[in-house]
């Protein structure tokens, strides 16, 4: 199992769900924690739920880092509105994620590394930057070069999701358009998200 595999597996195993939704369901054969004392049960604090909610949550977008994950946060209380339906619209803002939510490729993971060694372009310009955030209205698509990829090609063929109806895909020319931020309530999750309690742990 590569690093990449095992620690996907480590993050569903932890908390405890199959994150992604995946047909290969991490849980299958060992329903419990990693490590040595992953099979204990604690009943959890209510710290402990709010720390369980963040963790599912910046795991589900890729497994944000700590620092970039509270200044999406801290964006998003300055925003106008609900500051948990802000902080989805930013995460889902995310040029990986739009990606992955256009279904070129298979996993979140696979979407970053997409961005990351230049293979997308948005309104025609390159971008190698995986928390690029998309407006409304930008064209994203793949490099010629991109559209060649064995895992491109394969995830075209047999797409595990739905493209949302926030987002426009051009299935022929590998090419979508970010229609709107979506609301909470748009967003395909394949487990229960609890954002609430990510801004309660934030604000504490």
């Amino acid at each position: 199992m590569s690093k990449r595999a095992a620690a996907k597996t480590k993050i569903c195993r932890r908390l405890g769900v199959n994150l992604w939704g995946r047909s290969k369901d991490p849980l299958a054969r060992r329903n419990y924690g990693p490590g040595q004392h992953g099979q204990k049960r604690k009943k959890l604090s209510g710290f402990a739920t709010q720390l369980m909610a963040k963790q599912k949550l910046k795991g589900y977008y890729g497994d944000v880092g700590e620092r970039q994950f509270r200044r999406m946060y801290e964006l998003a209380t300055r925003m106008r509105g609900d500051t948990a339906e802000n902080l989805i619209g930013l995460l889902e803002r995310r040029l990986d994620m739009v990606c992955y939510r256009l279904n070129f490729v298979p996993t979140i993971f696979a979407a970053r590394q997409l961005v990351n060694h230049g293979h997308v372009k948005v309104n025609g310009k390159r971008v190698n930057i995986p928390s690029y955030l998309v407006e409304e209205g930008d064209v994203i698509e793949l490099t010629e070069r991109a559209k060649t990829i064995p895992m491109v090609l394969e995830t075209q063929q047999r797409p595990e999701r739905e493209v949302p109806d926030y987002l426009e895909l051009d299935t022929r020319n590998l090419k979508g358009k970010y229609l709107r931020v979506p609301k909470m309530g748009d967003v395909p999750y394949p487990v229960q998200m609890e954002p609430n309690l990510v801004i309660e742990f934030y604000s504490r």
